[in-house]
């Protein structure tokens, strides 16, 4: 997608709380903060109902779109199967209609490091606390990935631990019943919160609930507007809302990910896209997720969708 198409992507708004903070401040300062492990195989499984003490609309309920004429599971697989023998290094892809379903799980990167895609639910859970100050560090953190922005937004909800468990309450609600935020910061020179582990298939999960949880529409909404240095990925797709994420891994090679809520004909889909590169180079993963985007967007009529309302 072109960059002068960005702002006319609009997705998961929820009303009078979106129109409360549409004026959104300047990011700040670029950061280039943002893993990877390469396990299992392609494979569909059922994702986890949203818990029943979720917030999910404003009416409390969770509703799948009608059936749309969706490719076989097994189909998907083998397509994009084809798709990852030819960028160059592992990459992955996770799909779950919002509203809840069947979550469908390809290619052989499923989980790792999540980088900067674990500053959504910190943005979240950090304006519930409210304040101008968070609203500018969020903006920053999610539309331009502001390390210091989010690391205010850690500080603000207390310490390592309360901080933690605000993020997993949002992560909750979201409805990703595992993922367990990292508290200590393990690699020094990296951000606690960043180097939490989170698959595919719960990152995906979760960015399906997050556009059923009203108070999150204002993070939503940044995700609409990211700096136009950050636009590859799911940016080739004509409505997508997202935040990337990448960093060196243990071994030193870069893995780039993305976190976002698509908008189809049928309705939304949460999306979680990852990509290792065998270079190791930045730009390669980010061209990979290029790949993966544009595969995502000749498929976006047939990927399974739905609504909360």
């Amino acid at each position: 997608m072109s960059t002068s198409s960005s702002s006319a992507r609009r997705v998961g708004r929820v009303g009078s709380v979106a129109l409360a903070v549409g004026v959104l401040m300047a990011g700040c300062t670029i950061a280039t903060d943002d893993g990877p492990e390469t396990p299992v195989v392609s494979e569909t499984s059922s994702a986890p109902v949203p818990p029943a003490s979720a917030p999910t609309s404003d009416s409390g309920v969770w509703t799948t779109a009608p059936p749309v004429e969706a490719l076989p599971a097994d189909d998907l697989a083998t397509e994009f199967g084809a798709l990852e023998s030819t960028v160059g290094g592992p990459i992955g892809l996770a799909l779950v209609p919002v509203g809840g379903g069947p979550s469908t799980v390809l290619g052989t990167w499923t989980s790792g490091v999540a980088w900067s895609t674990v500053k959504v639910p910190l943005a979240v859970a950090a304006l519930r606390r409210g304040g101008d100050a968070a609203l500018a560090d969020a903006t920053a953190a999610i539309e331009s990935s502001d390390n210091a922005a989010a690391e205010a937004l850690w500080g603000s909800l207390g310490d390592s631990a309360a901080a933690g468990a605000s993020v997993e309450s949002v992560l909750r609600q979201g409805g990703d019943a595992a993922t367990a935020v990292q508290r200590e910061r393990i690699r020094p020179e990296f951000s606690a919160f960043g180097q939490t582990e989170w698959s595919t298939q719960d990152q995906a999960t979760f960015a399906a609930g997050l556009s059923c949880i009203p108070d999150a529409a204002p993070v939503v909404e940044m995700m609409n507007t990211v700096v136009p240095e950050h636009q590859w990925g799911l940016a080739k797709l004509s409505d997508a809302a997202y935040k990337g994420g990448w960093g060196p891994s243990l071994q030193g090679g870069y893995d780039v990910r993305q976190v976002g809520i698509v908008t189809t004909v049928a309705g939304r889909v949460g999306v979680a896209i990852a990509a290792q590169p065998n270079s190791g180079e930045f730009a390669d993963g980010t061209a990979m997720l290029d790949a993966v985007g544009g595969w995502l967007e000749s498929h976006s009529a047939q990927l399974p969708a739905g609504h909360c309302v």
